[in-house]
């Protein structure tokens, strides 16, 4: 598959050299039916992790980019769910925690329809898949048709969001509720510090953190914070993965996962208008998603969308780049867009040396530059607000945010995530979805794709 770097690109000199560069990475990555992280870091396969991987992938395999989530989407559960890990077993229970036998999928899932066949986690990250789909689907719709490829996946992509909407509708607003906070995909953000204290967290002598072995420790999650997931993945496992049953005592609603439910919805309309199947129930479900994530999640205060902490119904008073993301959804009123639009270019979240957006406010008492979602700026949430800020028109905003993204990937040997003080790479390097991004914009700079 090496003839892929030698694909033609219209693409500059030096663009061709970042391509190169990013499309080996994904090589180096692909495992024959998915791709990991990192090989170090991350050696499974992870739920949104493929997503914005697929959307790369197409630029070099659309037939690979189809796989990609095909083989995630064979791991859903029966119940809808799509786990945020599947894992390979050829991969040792050591180099990764939690693994296969911590989880128990194919026993404590069982009740919950877990597949027999192979071993996952219980729970759940952002629903990009639907976008996803589409968009690879875009990429060469002549061999999508040919090989059935939206027809197989979207009964996957609707049983997955009307498991989001039905037994993830926590607190009966329409709006899908995470309950652990790996599921949002910012981990340790400072969101979740709050409700996380109500949390008692599991001896950490009981269990030893592979993470420790591939990254600094300065850089991850606290041993605190593991403690506390950890205790949470167990009681959502001992109750069998069962979202009613549960006793949660962590669930939030997070403005990023909604909205990509919301943008995947209206991705879910355009596959129904492509297959023959009537798109109206899609859009008029993310119309009402639009519609629910500004009633519950806007603060006009604040200048972002905020988590709503469904255990004290009370919205959590922390800006992160998650409140952010809606820019995503089509249909926002245009002060909403003025006003994230402002806060993107206001003290917390625009740094001198990177157009990036940091994953929480510089300016907040809880920021630290280096360590993982409590400040360091992220490739995909770059991604996310670049293509958020083109959905409304913002094309020069959205060319800063791309020529910074290109730069600092490039730069930084495809870092997992940077310092957004100094721009300084950080975490694990050669990282897929950063790779696969940067495939994407340098592949998109005409913006003649719909939706851009």
């Amino acid at each position: 598959m090496t003839a892929l770097l030698d694909r033609p690109a219209r693409t500059a000199a030096a663009d061709l050299t970042l391509r190169r560069g990013a499309a080996r990475v994904l090589l180096d990555n692909w495992t024959g039916s998915g791709t990991v992280p990192s090989r170090t870091l991350y050696p499974h396969q992870w739920s949104w992790d493929s997503a914005f991987i697929a959307i790369g992938l197409r630029h070099l395999s659309a037939r690979r980019a189809q796989r990609e989530l095909e083989s995630l989407l064979a791991a859903q559960w029966a119940d809808g769910r799509v786990p945020h890990i599947v894992f390979n077993s050829a991969v040792p229970n050591g180099a990764y925690f939690p693994s296969p036998d911590f989880w128990r999928s194919s026993t404590a899932g069982h009740p919950a329809g877990a597949p027999a066949s192979l071993e996952t986690s219980g729970i759940v990250q952002p629903p990009v898949h639907a976008l996803a789909a589409w968009l690879v689907h875009q990429a060469d719709p002549a061999e999508s048709r040919r090989r059935g490829f939206l027809s197989r996946v979207f009964p996957h992509l609707t049983a997955w969001h009307a498991y989001l909407l039905g037994a993830r509708d926590l607190g009966g607003s329409g709006l899908a509720a995470i309950v652990h906070p790996w599921e949002p995909g910012m981990d340790n953000s400072p969101c979740w510090d709050g409700p996380l204290s109500r949390i008692s967290p599991i001896d950490t002598g009981s269990f030893r953190r592979a993470d420790l072995d591939h990254g600094h420790p300065a850089d991850r999650p606290t041993d605190l914070d593991y403690g506390r997931y950890v205790r949470l993945a167990a009681d959502y496992r001992d109750a069998s993965y069962d979202d009613r049953a549960a006793r949660h005592a962590f669930a939030l609603e997070d403005p990023c996962f909604n909205a990509l439910l919301t943008v995947s919805e209206h991705a879910l309309a355009d596959i129904a208008a492509e297959l023959g199947a009537d798109p109206a129930p899609h859009r008029a479900r993310a119309e009402r998603l639009t519609e629910t994530l500004v009633a519950r999640l806007w603060d006009e205060e604040a200048g972002a969308f905020l988590a709503r902490d469904l255990v004290s119904d009370e919205l959590v008073r922390e800006r992160s780049v998650a409140g952010l993301a809606p820019l995503l959804v089509p249909g926002l009123p245009a002060s909403i867009v003025d006003r994230l639009v402002g806060t993107l270019d206001g003290p917390g979240f625009h740094a001198d040396a990177t157009a990036l957006v940091p994953s929480y406010d510089l300016t907040g008492p809880a920021f630290d530059r280096t360590r993982y979602w409590r400040g360091p700026a992220w490739f995909n949430t770059a991604w996310l607000i670049e293509r958020g800020l083109r959905t409304h028109g913002r094309h020069a905003h959205a060319d800063r945010i791309r020529a910074s993204l290109l730069e600092t990937a490039g730069g930084s040997g495809f870092a997992e995530y940077v310092d957004p003080t100094t721009g300084e790479g950080r975490g694990a390097r050669s990282f897929s979805w950063t790779a696969a991004l940067t495939l994407d914009l340098l592949h998109t700079d005409d913006r003649t794709e719909a939706g851009r």
